[in-house]
């Protein structure tokens, strides 16, 4: 498949917790995405710290950090044409009280501190989370849906 994206997506300890671990990853599969990856951990706060770098000056880091490293969390690789942005779409606002419905977050959250799935913003943030999370080499599953041939035409 051509144009194929790699994306990191993680569902949130309240995603855990709450049982929409499986409504998620639906709505992924759903959609066409193939997961090629997938872990059920807790984050250690040395690697919550690194996934959130980018937020480390923002007064929410702590807690952001304290969150993510309070229970489990199933992290996932997603391949798709245009994952990120499929993915992104899917999910929907950060804040769920913007969020539509129909996505993740306007169907399943109502703080910001607390929307169910974190997914990375541009291919660039998918490919360092990947390694962060994953590890340089991730675990990558090949494999071909059956359904492709129906999801993409040639490009």
């Amino acid at each position: 498949m051509p144009d194929v994206q790699r994306e990191f997506v993680m569902i949130k300890p309240d995603g855990v917790v709450r049982g929409l671990v499986g409504e998620v990853i639906r709505r992924l599969e759903r959609k066409g995405l193939k997961i090629v990856a997938m872990r059920m951990m807790r984050l250690d706060r040395e690697t919550a710290e690194e996934l959130y770098a980018e937020h480390r000056d923002k007064p929410f880091f702590d807690d952001l950090v304290e969150y993510v490293t309070s229970g489990p969390v199933v992290a996932m690789i997603v391949e798709g044409r245009e994952a990120v942005k499929v993915v992104r779409n899917l999910i929907g606002a950060t804040d769920p009280v913007e969020a539509d419905p129909g996505t993740i977050r306007g169907d399943f959250a109502l703080d910001i501190g607390r929307n169910v799935v974190h997914a990375a913003d541009s291919p660039e943030s998918a490919e360092r989370e990947i390694k962060v999370v994953f590890g340089e080499e991730p675990p990558i599953v090949e494999y071909e849906r059956c359904d492709e041939g129906w999801l993409y035409e040639e490009r």
